[in-house]
């Protein structure tokens, strides 16, 4: 082999070499603005990631948004500001009992199925009026939470646009022995439940409308209102139950009265007042 073939054949190798490692560094470089660009896509997805679990837990929550609402169906029976006075009995009554009810109250399920048949046979008599106020504070009950205050709450709003009398009632069976759940058992957020409830009651049983009113939520936004009402009343506990602004309490006590003898006693006193 010539000297001149040897150094052609060396030139040639090198310009191989050369070229490969042009190659390879091009190879090397597109690596890395993929690696870059991968790195940067997945930062910023978990960025939008975090973005949008952050957007949603700071989204208020349905019962938030009722809250604020600035249109408010109220349901039929009802008067005053946002339908938020409930008032059951006859007209000609000259005495008006305020009774506080929180639907998820133990407490107030104990009185209404004790003391429930008597205060019914004093509205019909025409004793007295009853003003209803419903409150649903034992939703926010750290211990507790829930939303079926609320939700039986609306669905009383339901059952009062029917008619006076099917609220009575229905209020009468969310707070029976047979469906009324333990205070941390929260079934009334449950339209199901709810509704399983009412068929017990004559006036909504089948009832289209009713049932579509509760699954739809229609007096939501309402049942917020009375909440909110109940709120500012300044009352403690439920039930509560209050005549010329007093509270009607067992004798000696500062507590409501929850057997029929207390009732009778409590309320001759009260008309008395």
């Amino acid at each position: 082999m010539s000297a001149r073939n040897s150094q052609a054949n060396k030139a040639a190798a090198r310009e191989r070499l050369r070229q490969e490692r042009e190659r390879q560094a091009k190879k090397e470089k597109t690596r890395r603005q993929f690696v870059v660009i991968g790195s940067t896509i997945l930062v910023l997805a978990i960025a939008g990631g975090v973005g949008y679990a952050i957007m949603q837990s700071n989204k208020p929550t349905h019962w938030e948004s009722v809250t604020d609402a600035k249109n408010i169906t109220a349901p039929k029976n009802t008067s005053g500001e946002n339908g938020t006075t409930v008032v059951l009995g006859k007209a000609s009554a000259k005495k008006t009992l305020e009774l506080y009810e929180d639907s998820r109250c133990p407490v107030c399920a104990s009185f209404e199925q004790a003391v429930g048949p008597t205060v019914k046979k004093d509205i019909d008599a025409g004793k007295y009026k009853i003003k209803y106020i419903g409150a649903t504070f034992i939703d926010g009950n750290k211990s507790i939470n829930g939303e079926g205050s609320k939700n039986a709450l609306s669905a009383l709003g339901a059952a009062l646009n029917v008619s006076p009398e099917a609220f009575a009632e229905y209020k009468t069976a969310l707070y029976s022995k047979a469906f009324h759940p333990e205070e941390t058992d929260d079934k009334f957020s449950k339209d199901s439940y709810l509704l399983k409830i009412a068929e017990t009651v004559p006036a909504l049983k089948g009832n289209s409308e009713f049932k579509k009113n509760v699954e739809d939520g229609t007096f939501d936004a309402w049942a917020m209102k009375m909440s909110d009402t109940f709120n500012k009343s300044g009352v403690g506990g439920t039930p509560t139950l209050k005549m010329n602004g007093k509270k009607v309490t067992a004798e000696g006590s500062d507590s409501p009265p929850m057997t029929v003898e207390q009732y009778n006693a409590a309320i001759a006193k009260a008309l008395q007042g």
